[in-house]
């Protein structure tokens, strides 16, 4: 494939990608606390995205069996499918029917993002590894900021009927689209041995800080994100100024962010690009610090946002980077699902007990921690850089 065919598949398999995660992450946090559920259930309904931690478990499969697009597709029409299921049920008491269509949401967009991620890494190259997931990131905020932002606040317009129907037609819809993507050969005599390599390469000791590393290094931005939505409601902003300014414009911000990451890291390499957008990353949660600790204008929250959202493109960018450029092609899908898995384990387990915290300690000390935590991270860079291949590099991933 050409590198523009390559781009424009990447930015459609990852708007695939993004939406249900947009979903998940912007709007049920909007959706529910409007229909009075509590923030401790909110922060509680982290523990839905731990499919997306555990998809290591099933990776394996989609290594093993069919093609990439099989699984997409597949994924895809489940998503629509729960999508329209979720309309009847009351919002203000969730039930445990309502917890199992959620918890299904999030195991078909698990399972779509094994096998997108693969496709990923199948079609990449040291040289177009940046480029790649710049687009990769762009691709999957837009996602987000129509799934989320835009449902956000057209459901300040409209009602949030309607746009469960409009979302469940869009998963179909891409689902018909993924089917016609490239297919890329892979070598059949490794993927029928999916389970021993990649347990041989998990488990050695040079593993250790990175595992560490991908644990912390995005554990600042994670402790804030899940937060950040409950914020505004409770600050009194209208669904409207968080849908277009928290969600949409703070989207539009990490997409730039995306895409200037990845040009970072196309020129100064995997490990210039994690030290120094990860620092970049880290500062950004102090604007969320200081409106929460001080009487500024309505508008700082504003700016608040606008800059974190676009540190966090670029601390992205330069991370995907680092756990792609960790896998082989043969096995991605269950490499890449492993180190996935570590990051969102993080995210997840953080986010159950963000609810607590902010209840315990307040906003202003919640948000001052959510700083200090992103310190270690960047500590274990030294430690990690033996892993990395740069362009150029012919040293054995062994």
């Amino acid at each position: 494939m050409t590198q523009r065919k390559v781009l424009f598949w990447i930015a459609v398999l990852y708007f695939a990608e993004g939406l249900p995660f947009g979903i998940a992450y912007d709007v049920w946090p909007v959706f529910f606390r409007v229909h009075g559920v509590s923030l401790a259930e909110i922060g509680l309904m982290s523990l839905l995205s731990l499919p997306w931690t555990w998809k290591m478990l099933w990776a394996p499969l989609v290594d093993r069996w069919g093609c990439r697009q099989h699984w997409i597709t597949a994924a895809l029409f489940v998503l629509g499918a729960t999508t329209l299921a979720i309309v009847p049920q009351d919002a203000s008491n969730p039930s445990w029917l309502m917890w199992g269509l959620l918890l299904l949401f999030t195991t078909a967009s698990a399972t779509q993002h094994i096998a997108i991620d693969a496709y990923a890494v199948d079609v990449a190259t040291p040289e177009n590894t940046g480029s790649i997931n710049g687009v990769r990131v762009s691709a999957a905020r837009v996602a987000m900021m129509a799934g989320g932002g835009g449902i956000i606040f057209l459901a300040g317009k409209t009602g949030w009927t309607p746009l469960w129907f409009v979302l469940a037609g869009a998963f179909l819809g891409l689902a018909a689209l993924a089917w016609f993507s490239p297919r890329v050969p892979l070598e059949e005599s490794a993927r029928r041995h999916a389970v021993k390599p990649v347990l041989r390469w998990a488990f050695r000791w040079q593993m250790v800080p990175v595992v560490a590393f991908i644990l912390l290094f995005k554990l600042g931005d994670s402790t804030l994100g899940r937060m950040v939505k409950p914020f505004w409601v409770d600050r009194g902003y209208s669904l409207e100024e968080i849908g277009a300014i928290s969600v949409s414009l703070g989207t539009v911000l990490t997409i730039l962010g995306a895409l200037a990451g990845g040009w970072f890291t196309n020129k100064r390499g995997i490990f210039q690009a994690l030290l120094w957008l990860g620092l970049a990353q880290l500062v950004s949660n102090l604007g969320y610090v200081a409106v929460a600790a001080f009487e500024l204008p309505r508008q700082s929250i504003y700016v608040a946002s606008v800059v974190e959202s676009f540190t966090q493109g670029l601390g992205t960018a330069a991370f995907l980077s680092f756990l792609m450029n960790l896998c082989d092609k043969e096995h991605a899908a269950s490499q890449y699902a492993i180190l996935s898995a570590l990051f969102a384990l993080t995210r997840d387990v953080v986010g159950a007990f963000s609810g607590l915290g902010v209840e315990a300690w307040g906003y202003t000390a919640y948000f001052a921690v959510t700083t200090a935590v992103a310190v270690p991270g960047l500590a274990l860079l030294p430690l990690v850089r033996p892993r990395i291949r740069e362009a150029g590099d012919v040293v054995s991933p062994e």
